[in-house]
């Protein structure tokens, strides 16, 4: 088949579909530019869809291609900061900002001002703009970048870009005023966002009255939202968490397609937002929802809700509270397969209640993480239950395990190795001598029971070199895809390195590995060791920063599932 397509001249549409499937490898998307015209024109789109969001190779050098596109009025205003190098050109090959599909305000914000402490640092000609005025006041810096922020919202929407994912993130109350003259543009040209299909707004420190009025623009333009992450902070009162629920609940009647909903951190009661899920659309086009940090005490429209749901796919439950007897029987209650897909535990829990809910839907279970929370004894009676019902577990991460629960964590590894793919064990205790014993156990045992393959290993230990030894001995047969490993041992413990080479370097058990090592309080990173990262890539194993390898458990949901 691929054989006619070539002679029948269907080599771009191959070349572009091979193209596609390095879309987030960036540096091989760079290369593919280097090909010829083809492929450069087929991998630009690619490389700028969301360049805010590249982490690797990382530069803040396209935020100047994109300022070539300012109107002459703003670049009047830059003109005040900055001096232009006219050595440069006035044409791009391509128009880049059209190529935008992700947004996130946070991002956006965060890599104005790198860019910015690049340029007011730079010396060199090679570079498109320098600041007029390198001691410029606090008020100043915060002017420019929020003028730099603006710009590049206006520049994407007089380019009238086709968005797919805004992520509306405000962590800091700097970010909050940027915001609102952004949510003046967007007032100004609702066309901005009428055809994105992921939407996530994150409502820190922000008054009622300003979330209402951009999630009115929102459902009064946008009827597209496939998949909608809603973060509301515990802080709110009742009558401000109220009004926004409210607003809340509009937006999702709006949509005509909703497929995904994820509530974060919500402390009340989400009455009318569940009550929403009922309606037409939703009933017949919702097929996954994620509670995150939600607190199921006096929310008693759970199996009202879910029974009308018609095709619901996947539930998951994160670091969710009072999942006590109330909510079991909710639960219950509901005369549908209750598909509950992920269950992460952080506090202490009715083990009874749990027990039933595990019965029930234990068998849907695909991804499953105890924390802190969790007391050694509750771990001993929970984990059993784990092993009985749930054989289907991809995504496993403990934390704080007793030496009993050690070994029933091995049973429980035994007994998913047909589909487990990631693994997390992260054993932090401060008591000197268990940290060193349960680590040691860990490291002796866990080789010889991997699988053959794992996408993902992180192990958070306190490592001898004797005991890691033992463990790369024994899981020679496993390949592991990204390794990870933190070492908390608080002394000066052994060069780890050259058994990472002789067992996994030399042999190519790993594609990508982190290794960092925290010694009262300070983390050493191998990424930074470059001479070793060198030496590794000519092995083709990659090193990379342990911070940016490592897995969120709330982020793999969103983007699994």
């Amino acid at each position: 088949m691929a054989c006619s397509k070539l002679f029948l001249g269907d080599l771009p549409e191959l070349i572009s579909k091979v193209i596609q499937y390095f879309r987030y490898n960036h540096k091989t998307l760079h290369s593919c530019i280097l090909v010829n015209r083809l492929w450069c024109r087929l991998a630009i789109p690619l490389l700028w869809e969301d360049p805010f969001s590249i982490k690797d190779p990382k530069n803040y050098h396209f935020i100047k291609i994109y300022l070539h596109y300012l109107n002459d009025d703003d670049k009047t205003k830059l003109n005040e900061y900055v001096i232009h190098n006219e050595l440069f050109p006035t044409n791009t090959l391509f128009n880049y900002p059209s190529f935008i599909q992700r947004l996130n305000t946070y991002k956006v914000c965060y890599s104005v001002q790198k860019w910015i402490a690049t340029v007011k640092t730079s010396t060199t000609s090679n570079e498109r703009y320098f600041v007029r005025n390198t001691n410029l006041t606090f008020i100043q810096i915060l002017n420019f970048t929020k003028l730099i922020y603006k710009s590049l919202f206006l520049i994407f929407i007089e380019n009238k870009v086709n968005l797919h994912s805004f992520e509306v993130t405000l962590p800091k109350d700097i970010d909050i005023d940027w915001f609102d003259e952004i949510f003046e543009l967007i007032l100004q040209n609702p066309n901005f966002i009428y055809n994105i299909k992921n939407f996530e707004i994150n409502l820190y420190i922000i008054t009622a009255d300003n979330i209402t009025k951009f999630l009115r623009v929102v459902y009064s333009n946008c009827y597209s939202i496939s998949s909608l992450y809603i973060i509301v902070p515990k802080y709110y009162d009742i009558s401000t968490y109220s009004i926004i629920e409210k607003s809340l609940s509009q937006l999702i009647n709006s949509q005509e397609n909703l497929q995904k909903i994820s509530f974060g951190f919500n402390k009340f009661p989400l009455y009318h937002s569940l009550l929403s899920l009922k309606s037409h659309n939703c009933s017949n086009t919702l097929n996954t929802i994620i509670f995150y940090y939600v607190n199921f005490k006096d929310i008693i429209v759970l199996n009202e809700v879910f029974n009308q749901l018609n095709v619901l796919e996947s539930i998951h439950i994160v670091c969710c509270y009072s999942l006590d007897y109330n909510f079991i029987q909710q639960i219950s209650n509901v005369i549908r397969p209750f598909k509950l897909k992920s269950l992460f535990l952080h506090e202490t829990l009715q083990i009874e209640s749990l027990k039933l809910l595990i019965q029930k839907s234990g068998n849907y279970l695909e991804n499953f993480g105890i924390s802190f929370g969790i007391t050694d004894n509750e771990s001993q009676q929970l984990l059993p239950l784990i092993i009985k019902y749930s054989s289907k577990i991809k995504y496993l991460e403990t934390t704080w395990l007793d030496n009993e629960s050690v070994y029933l964590l091995f049973s429980l590894i035994e007994n998913i190795t047909q589909n487990l793919s990631y693994l997390i064990i992260n054993y932090i205790d401060f008591n000197y001598f268990d940290r060193h014993n349960i680590s040691s156990i860990i490291l002796q045992n866990l080789g010889q029971i991997l699988p053959l393959k794992l996408e993902y290993l992180n192990l958070i230990l306190s490592v001898n070199t004797s005991d890691l030894k033992i463990f790369l001995e024994n899981f020679q047969n496993t390949f592991i895809k990204k390794f990870l490993i933190r070492n908390t041992k608080n002394d000066e413990s052994q060069d780890i390195l050259p058994y990472i080479k002789e067992y996994i370097v030399k042999k190519k058990r790993v594609k990508y590995l982190a290794i960092s090592k925290t010694f009262y309080g300070e983390n050493e990173d191998l990424f930074f060791q470059k001479d070793v990262v060198k030496e590794f890539q000519l092995h083709d194993i990659q090193v990379l920063n342990y911070d940016d390898l490592l897995i969120d458990f709330y982020n793999f949901i969103k983007e699994v599932d």
